[in-house]
């Protein structure tokens, strides 16, 4: 496309989506400007399901110049989960050429203003969301996603929360009035008067270190709060996972170019293998935001060493859902199965532990003991993935091998009431495809034959194993849940009760503990699914994140408030 997206061009196109957006994360009721069915695409020039997979065929072996300075080298060497090598190479970059560049159009961005920052975000979203297809084989290529799940989740629901956070960005930053007249009474004497000028300011660069399983769903919220803010955006992808990623970089600087701003507002860095560079980027003193998905280890160092910049974590917890009672048992199961199952349990909203009542749960069938609720449970899981195809299209594959050491060494921490078992892949006979595992676990006993059971349960052991704690009462099950939000953290709580008190219990520990709560899900809504513009993901209230997304705390310290006074 030639470069003449004017501001007024972009304004006419976008602000109606805008508008829609803010609309939406004020009602927060359902809306979304991405279709989610591989079918809608195809039209207005977007590819359709074979346009895309040939598009990302075309990539593979290839080398992905995105024109930035200070390349020094090109690196790669992504294999997919799937067994395919990916053979693509990326710019390495001499940050310290690169850096002074992405610095130099901040000023232009700065003064362009909240509205037209917005709409030049949109249109990014706007251009990846017509190659929604071709990102789709990126993320199933570099995360294990099964085909259905990337293209949804690494599509439009990952351009939705693109979309959230630039909404949020420009209702923060248009907030303060740019002008005002400022008049001050003083009696018989003359008023004072002053002309007020505020205008918001970036930062600084920010740093984008993304993940490995969810490159562009945890990777867009950060990068555009940042770039709808005035920031520059220094992409740093994961070894495993940069293809999405870079893909994203090469659209946001072709339409930055496109609408008159410096490309290098957005800049791609990959890293050799073993180099480590997010430790040396998160410590630059020109980055001064760094937005985080993974370990808790490295998350708490970031926090403690980046001191420079305004850091953004997701980090690791223990995701909960206490079973009590419930008026629609096998609704239950079915529904527990799917969100064990779906993508393996490398989400980091995953159900871990389970914490039933040892004396067992009340349904509309009748009791059902400790024993049966596991049992049963189980055969659901069973029967969800007992046809291959099925599983494969929920499973996926696994991401990296120490999810699979993880699951291996599960069935060793107790008595294992669903064995994991492997699935051939026929269209993919590499890919490492593995059911869940359902371990018992006792919430009151401190050690199962020489193994600690509380050191298995009250840590994050993800992937596809989930733990059946047995526990004494309902109020063990609610102090169990506080403590483990409070020590280690929760992206997501699930309940299902029948018990009003039991219900308020549960709740008050999720407001005290800021996490966030789904109670008695039986149909096609999941605990480990969040809508964007109406969920919040995280609450950044407890130690697995430091922040949500997303709401106007994860973008409005991303900017500053300058305000420059005269005499009227």
């Amino acid at each position: 496309m030639a470069a003449e997206l004017t501001a007024h061009d972009l304004i006419a196109k976008h602000r109606p989506t805008l508008d829609q957006t803010l609309e939406a994360i004020r009602t927060r009721a359902y809306w979304s400007p991405h279709p989610e069915h591989p079918k809608a695409y195809g039209e207005n020039g977007s590819l359709d399901m074979a346009a895309g997979k040939a598009a990302f065929d075309a990539l593979l072996g290839t080398r992905i110049d995105l024109g930035q300075p200070g390349t020094d080298d090109w690196v790669g060497g992504e294999v997919s989960p799937y067994g395919i090598e990916l053979g693509v190479s990326y710019p390495h970059a001499d940050v310290d050429e690169l850096l002074p560049a992405m610095k130099a159009g901040q000023k232009a961005w700065r003064d362009a203003g909240a509205e037209m920052r917005a709409v030049v975000c949109v249109e990014i979203l706007k251009r990846i969301s017509d190659r929604t297809h071709e990102f789709a084989h990126a993320v199933m290529h570099t995360s294990g996603q099964a085909f259905m799940m990337a293209f949804q989740a690494g599509g439009p629901h990952a351009q939705d929360r693109g979309l959230e956070a630039v909404a949020y960005a420009y209702v923060e930053q248009v907030r303060t009035p740019y002008t005002a007249e400022w008049t001050k009474p003083q009696g018989k004497r003359e008023p004072l008067a002053l002309s007020k000028q505020f205008t918001p300011v970036p930062r600084g660069i920010a740093l984008v270190i993304g993940c490995n399983t969810f490159p562009t769903w945890n990777g867009y919220p950060g990068l555009f709060a940042s770039l709808a803010t005035g920031n520059a955006v220094l992409v740093k992808p994961h070894p495993r996972a940069v293809l999405p990623l870079a893909l994203t970089v090469q659209v946001a600087r072709e339409v930055l170019a496109e609408t008159g701003f410096d490309p290098n507002l957005v800049a791609l860095t990959a890293e050799r293998p073993g180099e480590g560079i997010a430790k040396t980027l998160a410590t630059r003193p020109e980055i001064r935001i760094i937005d985080y998905t993974g370990s808790t280890e490295f998350g708490d160092w970031l926090e403690a060493n980046a001191r420079q910049a305004q850091v953004y974590t997701e980090k690791a917890g223990v995701n909960t859902v206490v079973v009590h009672s419930t008026d629609d048992y096998k609704g239950m199961l079915s529904n527990l199965a799917f969100s064990l199952s779906l993508y393996s349990g490398q989400m980091c909203t995953t159900p871990q532990n389970l914490l039933v009542p040892r004396d067992g749960i009340r349904t509309e069938e009748g009791p059902r003991t400790f024993e049966e609720v596991v049992a049963d449970l189980a055969r659901s899981v069973d029967g969800l993935l007992g046809d291959d195809a099925r599983a494969n299209a929920l499973l996926g594959a696994i991401v990296n091998p120490d999810v699979k050491a993880r699951l291996e060494a599960a069935a060793g921490l107790g008595e294992v009431a669903l064995a994991s078992r492997e699935i051939s892949n026929a269209e993919f006979p590499q890919a490492v495809v593995r059911t869940p595992v359902i371990v018992k676990l006792d919430g009151a006993r401190k050690y199962w034959e020489g193994t600690d059971d509380e050191a298995a349960y009250m840590r994050e052991c993800f992937g596809p194993v989930s733990f059946a704690v047995a526990v004494d009462s309902a109020a063990d099950a609610v102090e169990l849940l506080r403590r483990t939000i409070r020590e280690k953290g929760a992206m997501t709580v699930g309940a299902y009760t029948t018990d009003e008190e039991v219900e308020q219990a549960l709740q008050e520990v999720c407001l005290e503990e800021a996490a966030q709560l789904s109670l008695n899900l039986t149909g096609g809504v999941y605990v480990n699914q969040t809508a964007a513009f109406s969920d919040f993901h995280g609450s950044g209230g407890n130690p697995a994140a430091n922040a949500a997304l997303t709401d106007g705390a994860f973008v409005a310290n991303r900017f500053r408030v300058v305000e420059v006074r005269r005499e009227a």
